[in-house]
């Protein structure tokens, strides 16, 4: 048997993180299955999956951060290091409902292992203390709590874990169990889960991070709960056609719901957070608000999309905005059928910097996956937009050197779900826009892919950027402010000024020839760099032909490909 941690400590965190997200994603499916409550979009499994995934990227971040030596003990965070991670994690990728609630769950326990007086590991006790303020603290991030949902469940696992006596691991197993056992009562507490004869799922996604737990601290693998009650309760479509109860317990439920879902990060002071739960709770319902210390997730269902992030305008500044329609004929209607379409043979999905990009990939008919600067998408994003194409064959287009171990993941996920898929590694938006100009859906999938894949390859690229700090290049030290030119991933120039820097990088890539030269401009670029960069080709380049994109808000303020 594998050796064990007995207390529970950064390792133990990082240990558990993983296991649970590979434990959600393969109950993923099962968790979409089952989702009717409060709204049934059948997406708890992957809102909870992408959340987690999010909190594992940061704990992995800060792990890597001490390997490199940027910790007092190299290679070994502490334990406050990395539950804060995990909690920040989770806060800023928190997805949907049951998302927000886990990330609550998971900065709860961070406030009582992460304390000034925290210990270097916690004992049994102290991570039942954990449990019980995450479970608190998540029921208060709730307008309405409603009984026969996940705050139940982690109630439940939190009374267990007190009551139980001896290491971590002893402290853990009672969670699950207890935490088990009140999942399987969710069709008693709440009608709509009875009527469709299933558990909630939300807190069948909890039972499955505190399975994951239990293994990480003893090494064994928990038996699995069920997905449906106790009771003799039919599965049946009410599971996807079910009306979506209102969130106060003593409400009746409505023949329908809101029409959207607003979920943003928002930085405001806590007077500020007070007053627009308030609004919120006016405009709508299922508003969750988590987070702290200046910042905080917002979710919330509504019909006023627009009034909910102008509340956020009021209280703060708010970003990374996601509205979702909910749609006509879906959950929200009764008897709603959902007859999924034909899938189309093929389809493209392409990260893109920029809104400019993305409207030109979608013109063209391919997927696109918008990555703002410092937000790259998650493989679980990535698999979200292969879905959406609903194709039978898919090509993804990563167009990001740092993505391509995040598409590989993608693409392995969708592949056992049945879809073929070939990620062409693109290092550059540049490079998809070119594979996506020879994309032809009527050939042989395996004759595009080898077109698509030529484009890219016969492509360089290069782009104009701002240093924003002092730093060591290939063209030697440029300092917070210079213009850098980077040619194929690489720095090659340094100047002061950004026209003339595009004009020496452009330079540098026609002398080794080239046909097209494409110019993708963002918002920060001077008005006059595209008319100044295409009469230099027509001057000193002939028979060189030049396209203009405008990327609209992207991390560079210039891309260039040369083909």
């Amino acid at each position: 048997m594998p050796q064990v941690p007995q207390t529970f400590d950064a390792l133990a965190v990082r240990a558990w993180c993983g296991l649970a997200l590979d434990a959600l994603g393969r109950a993923r499916e099962e968790i979409d299955a089952i989702n009717v409550y409060p709204v049934a979009d059948g997406d708890t499994g992957t809102n909870l999956y992408l959340t987690l995934e999010s909190a594992v990227t940061a704990v992995e971040a800060v792990f890597a951060g001490h390997e490199a030596g940027g910790g007092g003990d190299p290679g070994r965070p502490t334990l406050a290091d990395a539950v804060r991670a995990m909690a920040h994690g989770a806060l800023i990728g928190a997805r949907g409902n049951s998302g927000t609630i886990l990330a609550q769950l998971l900065r709860g326990m961070a406030q009582v292992l992460a304390g000034d007086d925290a210990p270097a590991h916690a004992d049994g006790t102290g991570l039942g203390l954990a449990l019980r303020h995450a479970a608190d603290s998540a029921r208060q991030a709730v307008a309405h709590p409603v009984e026969g949902t996940v705050l139940t469940v982690a109630s439940a696992a939190a009374d267990a874990a007190g009551a139980a006596d001896g290491d971590c691991g002893a402290v853990a197993r009672a969670a699950y169990e207890g935490a088990r056992t009140a999942l399987a009562e969710t069709p008693d507490r709440l009608d709509v889960l009875r009527q469709a004869g299933v558990v909630d799922a939300g807190g069948r996604g909890l039972v499955t991070v505190l399975a994951a737990l239990v293994e990480s601290l003893t090494g064994e693998t928990p038996r699995g709960p069920a997905a449906r009650g106790p009771g003799p309760y039919p599965r049946t479509e009410a599971a996807h056609t079910v009306a979506a109860p209102c969130a106060d317990d003593d409400a009746p439920p409505r023949p329908g719901g809101p029409a959207f879902e607003v979920i943003y990060l928002l930085e405001a002071e806590d007077a500020a957070v007070a007053r627009l739960r308030e609004r919120l709770d006016a405009l709508g319902d299922s508003l969750v608000v988590v987070g702290g210390d200046g910042l905080w997730n917002v979710h919330v269902h509504v019909d006023d999309a627009g009034a909910a992030v102008e509340a956020g305008v009021e209280a703060g500044r708010p970003y990374r905005i996601r509205i979702t329609h909910f749609g006509i004929g879906d959950a929200h209607a009764p008897g709603a059928e959902r007859t999924p379409a034909e899938r189309v043979q093929r389809a493209v999905v392409a990260v893109v910097p920029g809104e400019g990009l993305a409207a030109l990939c979608t013109e063209a008919g391919a997927t696109a996956v918008l990555a703002r600067p410092g937000e790259p998408p998650a493989s679980g994003e990535l698999v979200q937009a292969v879905r959406r194409a609903h194709a039978r064959e898919v090509v993804l287009l990563p167009n990001d050197a740092e993505l391509r171990h995040t598409a590989a993941a993608a693409a392995e996920q969708v592949r056992a779900e049945g879809v073929r898929v070939a990620l062409i590694p693109t290092r550059s938006a540049v490079q998809g826009i070119a594979a996506l100009a020879v994309h032809e859906p009527q050939r042989r999938f395996d004759e595009d892919v080898v077109a698509m894949t030529s484009a890219a390859g016969a492509t360089r690229y290069a782009e104009v950027t701002v240093a924003e700090r002092q730093s060591w290049t290939m063209a030697g030290i440029c300092q917070a402010g210079d213009v850098l030119g980077l040619v194929d991933g690489d720095v090659a120039v340094i100047g002061q000024d950004l026209t003339e820097t595009a004009l020496a990088v452009l330079d540098r890539m026609l002398a080794a020839g080239g046909e097209l030269v494409t110019l993708v401009v963002g918002d920060g670029a001077p008005e006059s760099v595209a008319e100044r960069l295409q009469a230099r080709v027509r001057e000193a380049y002939l028979a060189v032909d030049t396209v203009v994109h405008h990327g609209g808000r992207q991390g560079s303020v210039l891309l260039i490909g040369v083909e």
